[in-house]
Formats: structure tokens, C-alpha cells, sequence
């Protein structure tokens, strides 16, 4: 604990931990309707379209972070447009991802800076994250938690049960694409800390712990909130502490260990119910 104490009167640390908190919360409350809606590979599909727009960024302006939002806000607007059911919608993805892959490996050739900021692209860099750039992580993260509390209770009804909830009147394919478009903004958030390879460990697992815990959807939604702060600030100080292992390694670590916990408790619940 003492080793950590010099580190975190730096700016750097100071910024690593408060963008650590906003991806935390926004993805704990993102995650359980990703479960829900059954979009574990949209969110992989996003955040590999991120990594494009954020090859295209650094190549044109030099700001992976606004590349990495327009290439997912673009993503998300095609697949809600395109796929409404689940079948449509994983091969609509399949379809763009390889394309968009493969875009993003060729602008990704043209450019000849510092390889350190390629590699950030894919496995992020916390530790560099500016004022300005924090700045752009709280305004992205209070849009998106207001947005998805306005749409709430439509939302989670078309997510339980979507064809009683078409037939009540929600728009599913509106509701569906506005989710998408918020999804881009937590995945443009998540992929800052753990990069676009590992946003799955923020924005899924932490809420796949949860649904193991209790069925009920704000207790769902809270417990996931807590497991991504426990890994995301628990992965930034426990690099700080190592000084050497990045904290993308730690974040994905803690949360597959709650991971495992949440489905070994919640098998010793049911035995005992």
C-alpha cells in the first residue's frame, strides 16, 4: 500500500483511476442489458470496428479516441438498421466485422508514428489518458447513463420479452438501434482502459457475474456496476503496484475471478434452495 501512495499524487494516476470509475459505471449498467438481448458478439463487433475508426483517427488527425466513436457510432447505426432479430443481426455483423478488420489492418500500414500508438489501440492506455481526453470520457459517460436511463422501462421491456412488447406498441427496431448507438459510446469508453481486444471483460463479464447472483434487474444492475469498479480501479492500482504489467492484464484477471465466484456461489444457492 505504501508503494502506492507517491503514485497517486500524479496527475497520471489521478486521471487513470477517475476514467477507470466512469468506463466501470457505464458498462455495469450497459452489461445487463447486453446479456438480456443476447449482443455479447455486437459488443465484440463493436469493439473491433472501434479499433478501425480509431486506425483511421490516428492516421488522419492524429485522435484515435474521436475515430474510435465515429467508427462505432457508424457501426452501431448499420447494425441497427440492418439486423433487428438475432439471427439477422449476428450475420450482418460477421459480415462487417471482417470487412471493417480488414480496412482498419490496411490504414493502420500507412501509418508510420510510434508503434506505442497502434498497440494502445488494441490493448488501450490508461496512464496516458489527458485532462482533455478525460473531459471527453465524463461527457461520453453521463450522455450515455442519461440516455439509457430515459429509454429504461421500454428497453427492459423489449428485452424480456420483445414480441409482447411490440404488440403493446414499442418500437422495437428504434429502441434496438438507439441501445446500439449508446453501446457504441460505453465500448469508445471501455476500449480507453482495456483496449477493443479486451472490452469484453468490462462490458460483459461483470454482468454475466451479476445475472449468477439474483434475477432481479436493478439488483442485477447494481451488482454489475460493483464488479466493474472492483476490476477496473482494482486493475489500476494493482498496476501501479507492480509498475511493470499493464492494466488491461489485471482488469480482465479480477474480472474473470469474479466471474468464476458469482457462478460458484450461485451453484451453492440453488443446491441449498
Amino acid at each position: 500500500m505504501n508503494d502506492l501512495i507517491p503514485y497517486l499524487s500524479h496527475p497520471f494516476a489521478q486521471h487513470a483511476l477517475l476514467a477507470a470509475v466512469i468506463v466501470a459505471v457505464i458498462c455495469g449498467i450497459i452489461g445487463p442489458f447486453v446479456i438480456m438481448r443476447g449482443m455479447a458478439f455486437a459488443v465484440h463487433g463493436t469493439s473491433e470496428l472501434a479499433f478501425t475508426g480509431a486506425s483511421a483517427g490516428l492516421l488522419l488527425g492524429g485522435n484515435p479516441l474521436a475515430g474510435a466513436l465515429c467508427g462505432t457510432l457508424i457501426f452501431a447505426t448499420i447494425i441497427g438498421t440492418l439486423g433487428v432479430r438475432q439471427r439477422e443481426r449476428d450475420s450482418t455483423i460477421g459480415v462487417i466485422l471482417a470487412f471493417g478488420l480488414g480496412v482498419g489492418v490496411l490504414l493502420l500500414s500507412f501509418y508510420h508514428g510510434f508503434a506505442s500508438e497502434a498497440t494502445n489501440i488494441l490493448f488501450g492506455n490508461i496512464f496516458g489518458v489527458s485532462s482533455s481526453q478525460l473531459l471527453i470520457l465524463t461527457v461520453l459517460g453521463v450522455t450515455a447513463t442519461i440516455a439509457l436511463l430515459f429509454m429504461y422501462r421500454p428497453l427492459l421491456f423489449a428485452s424480456i420479452d420483445p414480441d409482447v412488447a411490440e404488440a403493446r406498441g414499442v418500437p422495437l427496431k428504434l429502441v434496438g438501434l438507439l441501445f446500439l448507438l449508446i453501446l457504441a459510446f460505453a465500448v469508445t469508453e471501455a476500449a480507453q482502459i482495456v483496449g477493443t481486444l479486451l472490452v469484453l471483460s468490462l462490458a460483459i463479464t461483470p454482468a454475466a457475474a451479476a445475472q449468477r447472483l439474483s434475477a432481479r434487474p436493478i439488483t442485477v444492475t447494481l451488482l454489475s456496476v460493483s464488479f466493474a469498479l472492483v476490476a477496473s480501479v482494482g486493475g489500476v492500482l494493482a498496476s501501479l503496484a507492480s509498475s511493470d504489467i499493464k492494466p488491461s492484464v489485471f482488469i480482465t484477471f479480477f474480472s474473470f475471478s469474479i466471474y468464476i465466484a458469482a457462478r460458484l456461489i450461485g451453484s451453492t444457492k440453488r443446491r441449498t434452495t
